[in-house]
């Protein structure tokens, strides 16, 4: 938001900031920049200028600081903020599933890494990069001969029954929202000889998706939804781990214990919910987000 405009402006990053400011906040989703920083010398530049800026100008607002936003373009890291987070809530009604960072293609290596991990069938492959059409590419693997599949680098995650109900967490400032959304059928558990099932999770869980892969067998039971003190206690954790005040969490509720299980960390989806950071900004503007100075 500009000093010069009550309502705020679209930034030009190809045009000195400074012309366009002052800015008293500025929100932003440089995810793409970040992304393509480390190949475009053109969008290392931009983030440069972009960075600073900042540096320049200790008193305008940001959300969210770089270092946190990059946390969340990398599931290698996101994952660990997962585990960590169940280490130290230590509360039995959230968890996140076993999971392991795959970084070689020798499908026995990645077999044995599986064991001593001890994950169950099926797995969800996903990409280590969490942003960009690719990040939505994933692979359900039914058992060892579907590891060649694996596609480092990436993560393998134990798949969770969840009665194909995703509940998506928006989280801006002190405030959150929940929506459902479509997701995967229940499976079988345990190692079997079905061919790998490749999807797009975007497709899957868009509002209006219809798909066989999202279709549950007539007669099965849904999980309860979550309850908002549990979901509160997550968002308190997380806001607090990441140091960030607009981010997203996807969770789904166990079919068989019940728990909160949060399966992926996003960056905030931006213009989708831009009406909802209008609403709830004030609390964050005036410094309920710890370390939003820093880039």
């Amino acid at each position: 938001m500009s000093a010069k405009s009550r309502y705020g402006l679209q930034i030009d990053l190809s045009q000195p900031l400074d012309l366009q400011g002052p800015f008293s906040i500025i929100v932003h989703k440089l995810s793409d920049v970040i992304v393509e920083a480390e190949h475009s010398s053109q969008s290392q530049e931009l983030l440069a200028n972009f960075e600073k800026h900042v540096a320049a100008h200790p008193l305008t607002v940001l959300l969210d600081p770089l270092p946190a936003m990059r946390q969340l373009l990398d599931r290698f890291v996101s994952y660990r903020i997962m585990n960590r987070l169940h280490d130290v809530m230590a509360d039995p009604r959230i968890c996140s599933p076993p999971y392991l960072e795959i970084s070689t293609a020798d499908q026995r290596e990645i077999g044995d890494a599986v064991a001593k991990q001890q994950l169950s069938y099926p797995l969800i492959s996903k990409t280590r990069v969490a942003h960009g059409s690719r990040s939505h590419e994933m692979a359900l693997i039914f058992g060892e001969d579907g590891l060649c599949d694996a596609r480092p680098p990436c993560v393998l995650q134990s798949f969770v029954n969840h009665g194909a109900v995703l509940h998506k967490v928006f989280v801006v400032g002190q405030s959150h929202f929940t929506v459902e959304r479509p997701s995967l059928k229940n499976f079988p558990m345990g190692p079997c000889d079905r061919k790998t099932i490749f999807f797009n999770s975007h497709e899957v869980s868009k509002p209006e998706s219809s798909s066989h892969l999202t279709a549950l067998d007539e007669g099965t039971a849904l999980p309860r939804p979550p309850s908002d003190e549990v979901i509160s206690a997550m968002v308190t954790e997380l806001r607090a781990e990441l140091g960030m005040s607009l981010f997203g969490v996807d969770v789904i509720v166990d079919n068989e214990t019940e728990r909160l299980t949060i399966i992926d960390i996003n960056i905030f989806p931006s213009q989708s919910l831009i009406c909802l950071f209008h609403i709830h900004i004030g609390p964050v503007k005036h410094g309920n987000n710890a370390g939003f100075n820093s880039v």
